[in-house]
């Protein structure tokens, strides 16, 4: 039983850069604005409302900052791993080199319950928004066809549409999408500024009391709802096979995305939860409902639209890191060989992207979305715990090994991050750690009958 804690090599993982099967387009600002196109939106258009209405109150800007200290723990983390080990796959392949191969499957495993119920959560904010413009313009779609059955409809259907959409765009190029991803985020933070400009002089200081209706564990249990929101930061490392210098370029990107979402999340928490009472916020398209509160009809519709390119933003980003962390799964042979397809033309993964696409369309046209944002951020913090245990152990393997960025302190910044993170983790609800339980189970059956006997390694 050893074997499965057999661990992949460091010559073994750089042989995978000399492939070339994918294309390397991507700068340190491709990088930087690739994070801020995963990591803003859903917690500024989404969940903001919801965390505010059923957790923290206006106590919910702790929850942002307690999220972000987090973070700054793992992100330094991640950014010294990046650049250590710039091959696709993320905490997935961090954890194979590191914690070896039942870990690395382990990671892997959660990272497709991460991503694929993270962009189906997205999608449907994304519909929520969709269905509010059309609203206020005076069409109203059945609500059979908007709502999922737990609701009273039968199929999410705009949610399904974009989802699909952006598996197309994805199918065709990395280059073509992060061209695209680069115009909506140039849209999605125009738009931010536009509601904090219209909301920010409606704020009543009273709405702020009291500040922490529910105490911290509220706040904390805050934290573990729109922890899910910062998984922006993994997506990124899956990037780092078709970055042009990840030694340099993802360290930047890693960093300036932490820290300009982090000002801006507390910034539009505050706005929204000091304009409206937070015990109305419980909503999909909170910052829309926010201005329509205030009698700003054109503006909810503005901010409204480009919530929807904010949010196109981050299902094409979790789409995008599903299909690299199974397209690395695949070529070490914990996943069927025959998904380690690239397209002679598109050079993108195009197999797995398809199957991704068609998994996450069902998934969120028929699943509410409390359910699967609480259950993306259990995969994302044990991601982030494993990766911070997996850098102390890099360090003690290859100690001379050359790194593009070296964590300050790692042997504090990693144990840091590594209790943080087990602290968000022990606030997620009960049936929240239940269903990641019983994936985990499923996981792991799967691999001792498929993956532990395919491995590449074992051959």
């Amino acid at each position: 039983m050893l074997d499965i804690f057999r661990r992949k090599s460091f010559d073994e993982l750089m042989a995978h850069t000399q492939e070339k099967k994918l294309t390397k387009a991507l700068g340190a600002f491709d990088i930087t604005l690739m994070g801020l196109g995963i990591i803003i939106g859903t917690g500024i258009f989404v969940l903001t409302g919801i965390g505010a209405a059923n957790y923290a109150g206006p106590g919910l800007m702790l929850s942002f900052v307690l999220a972000a200290v987090t973070c700054a723990f793992v992100c330094l983390a991640y950014s010294e791993l990046a650049s250590f080990l710039p091959v696709s796959g993320s905490s997935y392949t961090y954890a194979y080199a590191s914690l070896g191969e039942i870990f690395g499957w382990w990671v892997g495993w959660s990272l497709i319950l991460e991503y694929s119920v993270g962009a189906s959560a997205v999608a449907g904010g994304w519909s929520a928004y969709f269905v509010g413009i059309l609203h206020s313009c005076g069409i109203d779609l059945p609500k059979a066809l908007t709502t999922v059955p737990a609701d009273g409809g039968i199929i999410n259907l705009p949610a399904v549409v974009i989802v699909l959409l952006t598996t197309a765009l994805l199918v065709i190029g990395v280059k073509e999408s992060a061209h695209v991803n680069r115009i909506l985020v140039y849209v999605k933070i125009g738009t931010i500024f536009v509601f904090l400009f219209l909301a920010a002089p409606h704020v009543e200081p009273m709405n702020w009391q009291p500040f922490l209706p529910y105490g911290f564990s509220g706040v904390a249990a805050g934290t573990a709802v729109l922890f899910f929101a910062y998984l922006g930061f993994d997506a990124l490392s899956t990037a780092a096979e078709e970055t042009k210098n990840p030694n340099r370029d993802m360290p930047i990107g890693i960093i300036a995305a932490l820290t300009i979402c982090t000002i801006l999340y507390i910034a539009v928490c505050a706005a929204m939860t000091g304009v409206v009472p937070y015990t109305m916020l419980d909503t999909a398209a909170p910052a829309s409902f926010v201005l329509e509160y205030i009698g700003m009809h054109l503006g909810s519709a503005i901010v409204g639209t480009g919530a929807l390119c904010g949010l196109s933003t981050v299902v094409l980003g979790m789409l995008f890191a599903q299909s690299r962390a199974l397209y690395a799964m695949s070529r070490d042979g914990l996943m069927p060989m025959s998904l380690y397809k690239v397209h002679r033309t598109y050079h993108t993964p195009y197999v797995i992207q398809i199957i991704i696409g068609g998994i996450v369309a069902v998934i969120t046209g028929f699943t509410p979305i409390h359910i699967v944002a609480e259950t993306c951020s259990a995969g994302t913090i044990f991601a982030f715990l494993c990766s911070c245990a997996g850098i102390l152990i890099l360090r003690r393997v290859y100690p001379d090994k050359p790194r593009g960025f070296r964590c300050p302190a790692v042997h504090v910044i990693a144990p840091l991050g590594f209790i943080f993170c087990a602290f968000v983790f022990t606030q997620l609800s009960s049936h929240t750690l239940i269903l990641f339980g019983v994936w985990s189970l499923l996981g792991l059956i799967i691999y001792l009958v498929y993956g532990r006997r395919h491995s590449v390694l074992n051959k």
